[in-house]
């Protein structure tokens, strides 16, 4: 314990040994690389498992027509569904995290493509399961789940396929959009990703220390944190710079993208994209735009940090260059992935023993592939589909705090999976984003607590304290303001507009602008900055990145309440029990009301309303600091 609170304040001399030695996948030590081999042993295994699944394709389409039988062919139909989507969903993750390893290796891509032939041709097979259940009267399919206590696991399953009858297609019909945007719904992202992360030309930039940097996507997110406000500023110069040269392929391909979801929005016949997209969780498309109105409301609080940032750092004037710079320059806390690894571990015991050592479980048995290096996916995500083994997780851990809270972040997701695999059958196992986000942020909000406890001194407090405000700032005002630029961007496209890169531009300057307070003095914005929108991967992902926010603001919540909880003389565990079961739930039921559950309605304000007292708070306590320091 002492050890790790000494990482607050000073570095040990291991830190810095390691640090010092740049490490990159290729000379990490393998305990530092996901073990894939947990999935298939070769990609030889990997390819008899892919023959296998091709083999009961054809068997599970020859279902088709026979669903209302009897009980016992509906059931062995289901069945036989589940378990090949389970073994597709095994094959699909191990092409594609070999993938992400490296994507300039053309085989490794090669594999991935043929996963995804075989995706295309099992999602035609199956189109006709939803129409055809549909086709079947209530009563026939209430009689099959008295008759047949094995089809049990499969309600939900079946009840969500009745509740989108009036979006579900002909037979013939799905069968058409399956083959149609299987084979071409994701190649729009997958031309971007490829260009993104393996071909496109990243400028060599000379620090003020003389150090040369490849600015790749993994370089600006580490160098933008630079305390030296003239390497930020040629930091982001040059990287935007470079965007900006391809801004009309960027342009093409997201509207190649948003083209594809209007057509299949038409075709099943929404009002809009947005409910298209919100319609498979069953979330109200009020919940998204209440949203967008609750943050404009309390744009006042966001510029109020900005203020608050502009003195800390000390600058005549904000601007966009600054924001993600610590806001106590002379706190540098550095980390290495082993000291991350325990601290991670520290600041999550308020959920329970069983929930640390199986965090400690994963972290000792390779489930994380840390280090960036030449080639390798960008960013993080944790992978729990392979159902019948463990999550994965990708990182690009630089060593800073920021990474720290990454590493807590996906493993809040890695045990939302692991619970849900755990206690679910393969069919609910899944979950939505609405409430995955939630166990990321709630790992985040723990880490924070922990490290603000044990600080000591009242500089790490401050960089604490502002980390905690610039993770407000991105996850409720950055996040709302994609999701604000995407729903801008699809209703355009609905009205018939085309939409170029310049197009995309401008709707994204002037919410950037409005957002941070352009044009009352707030923050500054470069122009060059409105391709922003071409660097974030999430907006081929239709209407995801709104649940960024409204998760963290359910998991502050709850996070609030744990920690009450925790911190009494005689402990109580509801909140914590509830949230557990939460995440043991899966899709057993939707993600509002599993959010009820646990004690949290996102139909309402109130939530949001409580996240912003608790980022007020926090600037309080900021102040509390400078004033005693007398800043």
């Amino acid at each position: 314990m002492n050890k790790i609170l000494l990482l607050l304040v000073l570095f040990s001399f291991f830190a810095v040994q390691m640090l010092s030695q740049n490490i990159t996948r290729d000379n990490a030590p393998e305990k530092y690389k996901w073990d894939l081999s947990h999935i298939y042993k070769s990609k030889s295994e990997w390819k008899t498992a892919r023959e296998q699944i091709s083999k009961n394709i054809p068997i599970l389409a020859s279902y088709k027509g026979h669903l209302g039988e009897s009980s016992q062919k509906f059931y062995e139909a289901l069945r036989l569904y589940a378990d090949t989507d389970k073994e597709l969903s095994r094959l699909l993750s191990y092409a594609s995290m070999l993938f992400d390893e490296n994507t300039k290796i053309a085989e490794n891509q090669e594999l991935l493509q043929e996963g995804e032939v075989l995706v295309s041709e099992y999602a035609t097979a199956i189109s006709y399961i939803s129409p055809e259940i549909l086709s079947l009267d209530r009563e026939k399919i209430d009689n099959f789940f008295k008759e047949e206590p094995k089809l049990a696991e499969f309600r939900m399953f079946v009840d969500n396929i009745i509740r989108l009858k009036n979006h579900t297609l002909s037979p013939l019909e799905e069968r058409i959009m399956a083959k149609t945007f299987g084979d071409m719904g994701g190649s729009a992202e997958s031309i971007y990703s490829i260009f993104v992360d393996g071909e496109m030309p990243f400028p060599e930039i000379t620090l003020s220390n003389g150090e040369k940097v490849q600015l790749s996507n993994a370089a600006y997110t580490q160098y933008r944190t630079s305390p030296v406000r003239q390497d930020r500023d040629l930091v982001f110069k040059e990287f935007w710079g470079t965007y900006s040269k391809f801004n009309r392929t960027f342009g093409t391909s997201l509207y190649s993208h948003l083209k594809m979801h209007v057509c299949s929005k038409d075709l099943r016949k929404y009002d809009s994209c947005l409910e298209a997209a919100l319609s498979e969780d069953n979330i109200p498309t009020t919940v998204y735009k209440q949203l967008i109105s609750d943050v404009h409301d309390n744009l006042g609080t966001l510029h109020r940090y900005l203020k608050l940032r502009q003195k800390m750092m000390g600058v005549d004037r904000l601007r966009y260059e600054d924001l993600y710079a610590s806001i106590v320059p002379d706190v540098d806390l550095e980390y290495t992935a082993d000291e991350a690894q325990q601290i991670v571990l520290e600041s999550v015991k308020p959920l329970g023993v069983d929930y640390v050592n199986t965090m400690k479980s994963g972290f000792e048995n390779r489930w994380i592939d840390f280090y960036p290096g030449p080639g390798k996916r960008s960013g993080a995500y944790s992978n729990g589909s392979v159902y019948d083994v463990h999550p994965y997780q990708l990182l690009n851990f630089n060593g800073n705090y920021e990474d720290v809270s990454t590493l807590a972040h996906e493993f809040g997701h890695s045990m939302h999976s692991y619970l849900s695999n755990k206690n679910q059958p393969y069919i609910n196992a899944d979950y939505s984003i609405f409430v995955a986000e939630v166990a990321s942020t709630l790992n985040e909000n723990l880490l924070f607590d922990y490290m603000l406890k044990n600080a000591k001194d009242d500089n790490v407090k401050l960089f604490l304290l502002g980390s905690a405000l610039e993770d407000l700032r991105q996850t409720l005002f950055r996040q709302t303001l994609f999701a604000e630029f995407e729903l801008k961007i699809h209703e355009a496209v609905e009205r018939g507009e085309p939409l170029s890169g310049e197009t995309f531009n401008k709707i994204y300057l002037d919410l950037l602008k409005m957002y941070y307070g352009h044009d009352q003095g707030i923050c500054e914005i470069n122009d060059l900055y409105a391709n922003e929108w071409s660097f974030i991967h999430h907006f081929y992902y239709n209407f995801y990145v709104y649940q960024y926010a409204t998760s963290k603001v359910a998991s502050s919540y709850l996070s609030t309440k744990i920690l009450e909880e925790a911190s009494m003389k005689k402990p109580i565990t509801k909140t914590r029990d509830a949230y557990l079961k939460m995440l043991s739930s899966g899709c057993s039921k939707y993600p509002i009301d599993l959010l009820k559950d646990a004690g949290v309605d996102m139909t309402t304000s109130e939530p949001f309303k409580a996240a912003m007292d608790r980022m007020n708070r926090i600037m309080d306590q900021i102040e509390e600091i400078l004033a005693k320091q007398k800043k």
